[in-house]
């Protein structure tokens, strides 16, 4: 008899920053979750996660739009920018209630708190606001207190995950000092609102699976699914990102099958022996090739 979960319909999402062009580690991105969308005979949403205004490059959501139509990864139903949903993070803010709290503290303040701790290396805010602002103090932030507990999901790629939120993160950021929401917030608002079931992203962002799953904890919303597949790197082991200087994998005029998708395909393993002369027909192998290999590592 199925379950509930496999009659749910399969909803997956790309969610790009249009901070420059598409290169080809967010390519690698976008075909997994293509991939994994269409091999289930699921819907896969096109999102913009426009809300680091100081770095969005003007015209860069329009290139991605372009460059994944000339890959022929057509998204399903409109597309949503980050930056048209605000009110949608400030209302989800408000239910959190006190379980977050305003937060005065600068860079520099928590840089000094933790030399004092004597945790010169980490990377945990020390929960200095936790108990209220000091005298004086005007809040620049708002955090979220979270729980001395461990999460655990389990990836469908990388196995059991588990973080403890409290000695492993601390209380993080919702909304920042120059008055941008945080990615976690948003993201996990997002999701559930588009009613995402299964996310499929880069291994970088693993890490911050635990916060997101303690945030649909506390709004009630589900936990989608998730995968993280490994991400693309420099000849120096630097992952590919805009701030190490990755090209733009969609010059324009270039061959986008022979220069970018089968490169990404390849980097996924998937077993494509077949010469392609279009695109269609690189879709149609590659979808079935992704069954089979989440199926050999999805086996018990």
């Amino acid at each position: 008899m199925p379950t509930e979960q496999m009659m749910q319909k399969y909803i997956g999402r790309f969610a790009p920053s249009p901070t420059g062009p598409l290169h080809m580690g967010s390519l690698v991105a976008a075909m997994a979750s293509y991939l994994d969308a269409k091999a289930h005979d699921g819907l896969w949403l096109l999102r913009m996660e426009d809300l680091d205004f100081d770095r969005n490059v003007k015209g860069a959501d329009q290139h991605i739009i372009n460059s994944l139509y000339r890959c022929g990864m057509i998204w399903d139903g409109d597309i949503h920018w980050q930056s048209q949903r605000q009110h949608l993070y400030e209302a989800a803010l408000q239910v959190l209630g006190d379980k977050r709290y305003p937060c005065a503290c600068s860079r520099k303040e928590i840089a000094d708190s933790r030399l004092r701790l004597g945790e010169t290396a980490s990377q945990i805010y020390p929960g200095i606001c936790r108990h209220g602002l000091t005298a004086g103090k005007i809040a620049r932030a708002w955090r979220l207190r979270v729980p001395d507990q461990i999460y655990r999901f389990k990836d469908r790629l990388a196995g059991m995950q588990e973080q403890n939120l409290a000695t492993e993160v601390g209380d993080f950021v919702l909304k920042r000092a120059d008055g941008f929401w945080a990615y976690q917030l948003a993201v996990v608002v997002d999701d559930a609102a588009q009613g995402i079931t299964h996310v499929v992203r880069g291994a970088d962002l693993i890490d911050s699976t635990a916060r997101q799953i303690y945030l649909q904890e506390l709004l009630g919303s589900p936990t989608p699914s998730y995968l993280h597949v490994p991400v693309v790197t420099n000849a120096d082991g630097e992952k590919l990102s805009k701030q190490t200087g990755a090209l733009a994998f969609d010059r324009g005029d270039n061959d986008l099958l022979h220069e970018a998708l089968m490169p990404a395909a390849q980097f996924l393993r998937l077993n494509l022996s077949l010469t392609f002369d279009d695109i269609p027909r690189f879709w149609s192998t590659a979808i079935q090739a992704w069954k089979v290999k989440m199926a050999s590592l999805e086996s018990p």
